[in-house]
């Protein structure tokens, strides 16, 4: 993982540097630049493989400069099928996508199989990619000079001044974290996941490069093919991300996830050291010894980090300034004091298990959903959408049902934090409900408009379980847990890697008959199959904890949770009685999640316009 920077324009040698020193966490091993007038490339980078000085970065090759951040797993591959057009000077990925991009030009993403957000610039043009699931993030600015960076902070200071973008405040409410292309500092923009950008004469054009509507649906609709298929990709995803030539570890939590990645890295003939988290006097957060268990049973070393509230709440701070911008995800905070001990013990490599969920329908409220949506073939229901509309309630299970009835969009993400008419009742401006769908927009038209949709209706209509993976691939995961992964791993100049975010496996499972993932009623019913034959029964049951904590425990006991009134006192965004009663009913248990939402961004706020 590394770091990359860079200027098109004008610059001040000084001011310049600065920004790139903001993401030397990023890349602690070197630095590299390349400067001349009205160019400023960089990058910082940290060594994963040829770990050799031949491979810093920015590479040039005649007009070409390339600054990387990520890895290709299929760069041997690539790199031998180009050797007889290109002399490779390095053992490095990176050379291979200067080989690739003269052979087929910007195409040449569609043949990288791995995790990136790229900048090559050809002669005057810049080209930046970011990777088709967003495990990279990349931001630019448009002002005097075009500007781009793998994190924000290194963007700030060529603001002439900081200020909210709305559009980022309003879709943070309503999903957790701000939707691309929006960030919360004004000015600034970022590439969602699948997009590349061509900045040329001062001219910008965003385009898509992948989109996993793009595969053909129902290509598969037996199960054991399905099975089968998704079997082989899924062993070959986890073995191709072994490859490193520094040491590496895994995470364990007591679910099929974790399991599953080291029950087949042991499968290669590795056996990773792993580790896990624990909260001290909250043993209901627990996951010890469930991990303890899954261990046992695959033959894992696993070490064990207990947290306390003292860790979390001084560990809080930092967390918060790493992400840059609100991001409303708990878990930040504990994945942040994890990886702080794993760079402790010398690991640069981790692998994680993001996307199982979303891919293999993971979650339980995929189902409930499935089964509200068949409430739309009512046929009387006019009296029903009256009722939801004159007995209004905070709760989102009356959301649910009114949008049924009332015949709108009703999966919007299963980030979907504040709705409308709860954003509505607390914010001092007018939110007219379904305003959000705005910043689903494009997602919803790109599925309208796909085979999943058009081809694949049942007598109910539309499979809308395709729905719920795409949005959630999109944003749920890409810009909220991506995000958290990639601020918490990198912080500690940590390269996380998510085997089941592999873009041949998603596309396969996109491929194949959606209601093979949920006709047995099962949660993971798919992934269980293929595991069976390499976990107990026992792993393969266990309830879905997540990775909760008790952070608004420790919000409360700490009294920092007195910061949301204290700063709204002074900008005035909230309706006071309102974010009273949100944060009375977080102390019962109640909106845990829209309360830390609103602290996260209290905190920000502080620091940003106050």
């Amino acid at each position: 993982m590394c770091g990359i920077f860079g200027i098109i324009g004008e610059y001040e040698d000084n001011k310049a540097k600065k920004a790139l020193s903001s993401l030397t966490h990023r890349g602690p091993d070197s630095c590299g630049i390349t400067q001349r007038e009205n160019l400023f490339f960089a990058h910082q980078r940290l060594s994963i493989l040829d770990i050799s000085s031949n491979s810093n970065q920015p590479l040039k090759y005649e007009n070409i400069l390339l600054s990387f951040n990520g890895e290709i797993y299929n760069f041997k591959e690539l790199k031998q099928e180009l050797t007889c057009e290109f002399v490779f000077k390095t053992d490095s990925d990176s050379e291979v996508i200067i080989a690739a991009y003269l052979k087929w030009g910007v195409d040449f993403v569609s043949h990288l199989r791995g995790m990136f957000a790229i900048a090559l610039l050809d002669s005057n043009t810049l080209y930046l990619f970011r990777d088709r699931l967003g495990k990279k993030p990349l931001f630019y600015m448009e002002g005097e000079s075009f500007v781009f960076a793998s994190e924000i902070k290194a963007l700030v200071p060529f603001l002439h001044k900081v200020e909210m973008d709305e559009d980022a405040l309003l879709s943070y409410l309503s999903f957790l974290a701000p939707t691309p292309p929006f960030t919360f500092f004004k000015g600034i923009k970022k590439l969602a996941a699948g997009e590349y950008l061509k900045f040329e004469n001062r001219q910008l054009k965003v385009k898509r490069y992948f989109d996993l509507l793009d595969n053909k649906p129902s290509v598969i609709t037996n199960k054991d093919e399905a099975v089968s298929t998704l079997q082989k990709l899924l062993e070959e995803s986890i073995k191709i991300r072994l490859n490193s030539d520094v040491p590496m570890a895994s995470l364990l939590s007591g679910g099929i996830d974790s399991a599953t990645i080291n029950a087949y890295a042991l499968k290669s003939g590795v056996n990773l050291q792993t580790y896990t988290l624990g909260y001290k006097d909250y043993e209901k957060y627990d996951e010890r010894q469930n991990a303890k268990e899954s261990a046992d049973f695959l033959g894992l070393k696993n070490k064990e980090v207990e947290m306390t509230q003292n860790d979390f709440i001084n560990a809080s701070e930092k967390v918060l300034s790493a992400l840059d911008e609100p991001l409303n995800d708990p878990a930040s905070v504990p994945l942040y004091l994890l990886f702080e001990q794993i760079k402790k013990d010398g690991v640069s490599v981790v692998l994680s298990g993001e996307g199982s969920d979303e891919l293999f329908l993971g979650y339980r409220q995929y189902f409930e959903y499935l089964d509200i949506q068949n409430l739309s073939n009512i046929k009387n229901k006019n009296w029903l959408k009256k009722y939801f509309r004159a007995n209004f309630s905070m709760n989102r299970e009356w959301e649910y049902y009114k949008r049924i009835f009332d015949e709108t969009l009703l999966f919007r993400t299963s980030g979907e934090n504040f709705t409308d008419l709860q954003k509505n009742a607390l914010l001092k401006q007018n939110i007219k409900d379904n305003q959000s769908l705005k910043y689903l927009k494009d997602y919803r038209e790109r599925f309208e408009g796909s085979l999943h949709a058009t081809e694949r209706k049942y007598p109910c209509g539309i499979d809308e379980s395709t729905w719920y993976s795409y949005i959630d691939l999109n944003l749920f995961q890409a810009e909220h847990f991506l995000t958290k992964l990639d601020r918490a791993s990198m912080a500690h100049s940590i390269e996380s890697r998510t085997p089941f975010l592999d873009h041949k496996l998603a596309s396969c499972v996109f491929s194949i008959d959606p209601k093979l993932r949920y006709e047995d009623g099962v949660t993971k019913a798919l992934l269980k199959k293929i595991v069976k034959p390499h976990l107990n029964d026992k792993i393969l049951s266990r309830k879905k904890k997540g990775f909760s904590n008790p952070y608004m425990e420790y919000l409360i006991n700490s009294k920092k949770i007195e910061l949301i009134q204290e700063v709204n006192e002074q900008t005035g965004l909230f309706k006071k009685d309102k974010l009273d009663e949100y944060i009375q009913k977080a102390s019962t248990g109640g909106f845990k999640q829209h309360v830390w939402g609103l602290y996260v961004l209290s905190v920000w706020m502080k620091k940003w316009l106050l």
